[in-house]
């Protein structure tokens, strides 16, 4: 741990920032005026793929995007509660998102982010402040910590005084560079992401404190030499819950301590940030920041003996859930982990269920040729196709289905829990359910092709197209922690498999190049 008290002592005087404002004196009827919005990817730079960065839309409406949506539970919901009563005036602005299986396609990033920029710097009247909604994960090709160019450009162009708060999701790879150019930064806690809209609420608080002139923020990072595999990453379960714990219990017990994060990384990241970080922000007290991540980070080291990899492989794993005594078992189909940035049309797992003969099983495959073939057949018609294994060569090959085509479903529905992520409406798109051969009334085999990746974060991903989960005796979830927090209360057990694909949770069967050296859990 030599390595990391040397680091952490040239951080403090790069990192550790103080922040004055004069605490202008707002009129009646004159709220700081703040800016919503960013750009997000959480980018598989290790899948040799260029993803253009898409604005969501227009900038909506301010009084629509204010209804709907505080509907959710998301950051910006979050956000939006608490100005209520911290006293804010929100505005949308440029929201853009690029797919995650791959990197960051440069030119559209540098132009949604010139726009970004432009949106803050010519807004009349001019805004007191931004809280950029990022995921801290991206890859641009060109920006290996895209988050931080999204920061720094914003920082550039509107000054060193302009208050800039920035939330991550757990999973963000966090770098020296974005705590520097922001003033705070604030990471999701949970996983599965339960706590955004906390997350959202603790930013808008923190930030009609900056403007009001009663904080200055100052904040320090650590990183220790190592990596948290994800299927060690839930903060319900050791060995992250006492980490998870201690963050909260500073921010709850030491009112000079406004922010205490511990993301885990996103290990399919192939950049120098990549892996676990402790961030602490603290009430102009760069001592107390420096001291208590670095403390924090030292928890993180003490963890890695408990992270040793030993995920069954998808026949291993077929076997057990057949043979177990008490259902449904969830098969976590890791290597196509769609919220990591798989393609989900992974194979693997399907064609053990298929060759085992399992009964009582249920998957969903994104496959856009299926899907349209069981459209064609319509209702109640006789369904044969090669499925899914289309995207290439690394998740598995196409198996063959027989069955007959039980429903059709537009696939939409609204999620009244508070799940991963904290969304409130989505859906599967276009799905068909196919009763695949060798079901019987009591177990049927289900299969629901879909012609686009859904990440399984809602057991409605089943319900909206008429399956019972809890009647199942075998449950395909194509992630690793986000459905936990869905599957986990009607589970008889859990198993992460480790399934082959573009999010193998096995990191040794990556080449990385532009990683820290010797990371802890990257050893050959």
């Amino acid at each position: 741990m030599e390595f990391l008290e040397v680091r952490m002592r040239s951080l403090a005087i790069a990192v550790a920032l103080v922040v004055g404002f004069g605490g202008p004196a707002w009129g009646q009827g004159r709220k700081p005026r703040i800016a919503v919005g960013g750009l997000r990817a959480e980018s598989n730079s290790l899948y040799p793929r260029a993803q253009p960065m898409r604005e969501s839309g227009p900038v909506p409406n301010r009084d629509e995007w204010l209804v709907e949506t505080a509907k959710a539970s998301t950051i910006a919901s979050g956000v939006i509660e608490a100005s209520k009563t911290v006293g804010l005036d929100l505005y949308p602005v440029l929201q853009a998102g690029a797919g995650f299986l791959g990197y960051v396609e440069k030119a559209s990033f540098d132009e949604k982010l010139d726009k970004l920029v432009n949106q803050l710097k010519t807004a009349k009247p001019p805004f007191d402040g931004v809280i950029l909604t990022l995921h801290g994960a991206m890859v641009v090709d060109g920006y290996p910590h895209g988050d931080a160019e999204v920061v720094r450009r914003v920082r550039e162009a509107m000054g060193r005084k302009f208050p800039i708060v920035v939330t991550h999701d757990f999973h963000a790879n966090v770098s020296e560079d974005i705590v520097r150019y922001s003033d705070v930064l604030i990471t999701y806690k949970e996983n599965p992401h339960l706590d955004t809209k906390q997350r959202g609420m603790q930013a808008a608080k923190i930030m009609a404190g900056i403007v009001s002139g009663k904080i200055k923020p100052v904040q320090a990072i650590a990183k220790p030499p190592m990596i948290v595999n994800l299927v060690y990453q839930d903060t319900f379960h050791e060995p992250f819950k006492h980490i998870t714990d201690e963050s909260r219990r500073l921010e709850r017990e030491n009112p000079k301590i406004l922010v205490a994060s511990v993301p885990g990384g996103y290990q399919w990241a192939d950049v120098p940030a990549m892996g676990p970080s402790a961030i602490v922000v603290t009430d102009n007290d760069p001592e107390l920041a420096q001291r208590e991540a670095k403390r924090l980070s030292d928890m993180l080291w003490a963890i890695r003996d408990k992270l040793i990899f030993k995920s069954p492989d998808p026949a291993k794993a077929v076997r057990e859930a057949m043979a177990a005594e008490k259902f449904p078992v969830v098969l976590m189909d890791t290597g196509d982990n769609i919220g990591g940035g798989s393609a989900g049309d992974g194979t693997f797992i399907l064609a053990e269920l298929v060759m085992q003969k399992a009964q009582g099983w249920v998957m969903v495959i994104s496959d856009a040729a299926a899907n349209k073939a069981a459209f064609a057949a319509g209702v109640g018609g006789a369904f044969e196709e090669m499925v899914g294994g289309k995207t290439d060569k690394i998740h598995g090959d196409p198996v063959r289905i027989k069955g007959r085509v039980k429903a059709l479903t537009d696939g939409n529905y609204v999620e009244t829990e508070v799940r991963h992520g904290g969304g409130r409406y989505s859906g599967t798109g276009l799905t068909a359910v196919i009763e695949v051969e060798g079901s019987t009334r009591d177990l049927p085999n289900l299969l629901l092709l879909t012609n686009r990746p859904t990440s399984p974060n809602s057991l409605h991903q089943l319900i909206s197209n008429g399956v019972y989960p809890q009647r199942q005796r075998i449950l395909v979830a194509k992630g690793t922690t986000a459905p936990r927090a869905a599957y986990e209360p009607i589970a008889a057990k859990i198993v992460e498999v480790n399934s082959g694909g573009a999010t193998d949770v096995n990191p040794k069967r990556f080449t990385f190049k532009h990683v820290r050296p010797g990371l802890f859990g990257l050893e050959k």
